[in-house]
């Protein structure tokens, strides 16, 4: 039982390591496609975001900001991720406060950040189908030769589901792993105990 749960808990600590690397790399992609088709829309972004060739192309440079603080959050993460292999979560026989803090860190962390995002993603995805005319979209990217996204060309907006679900699934077996290293820490204490009284 305790090598079979020794095994589990290095695979999940992997798996979660994975998952925030995962979040990482969506973060830098997540505007690919905005910045390709509305990026050049905004003739001085400095002064008027406003002024523009494409109404409601605003929402990319609405969005910077979010992105921006999304990818340093997203390193953030990896960072806190870590901490469950600096304190040997991944490989310890029996767990110490040290990591059931570790373990509590990563797992808040891991939600706090799905609960962060996920409302905001969405919000700038309504914006981009409700306020960009698509219309014009379409006729600048003919002119110009810049990509034309359809109102239902919403990828990068919908690929975060998946990503954040990833990473909350992980974030359950590393729960599960811990409640799994109880009962096995529990088991072999009593399993002691009867030894010593033979």
């Amino acid at each position: 039982m305790y090598s079979k749960q020794m095994t589990f808990q290095k695979i999940v600590c992997v798996l979660v390591l994975i998952a925030s690397a995962l979040v990482f790399v969506y973060s830098l992609g997540i505007s690919t496609d905005l910045y390709d088709a509305l990026y050049k829309t905004i003739l001085y972004p400095d002064y008027d975001l406003d002024y523009t060739s494409v109404e409601g192309s605003r929402v990319y440079y609405d969005m910077y900001e979010f992105n921006s603080l999304f990818t340093k959050i997203s390193i953030g993460l990896i960072l806190v991720t870590l901490v469950l292999f600096v304190t040997n979560t991944h490989a310890r026989r029996k767990y110490y406060i040290g990591n059931y803090i570790a373990v509590g860190l990563s797992a808040v962390a891991n939600i706090a950040m799905s609960v962060w995002c996920l409302p905001q993603i969405m919000d700038y995805k309504s914006q981009y189908q409700n306020n960009v005319n698509f219309e014009q979209l379409e006729e600048f990217s003919k002119d110009w030769g810049t990509l034309y996204i359809g109102p239902e060309d919403t990828f990068w907006f919908d690929v975060s589901w998946f990503v954040f679900g990833v990473l909350l699934f992980m974030t359950c077996l590393l729960v599960i792993n811990v409640i799994l290293k109880i009962i096995v820490m529990k088991a072999e204490k009593s399993a002691i105990g009867s030894r010593k009284e033979v």
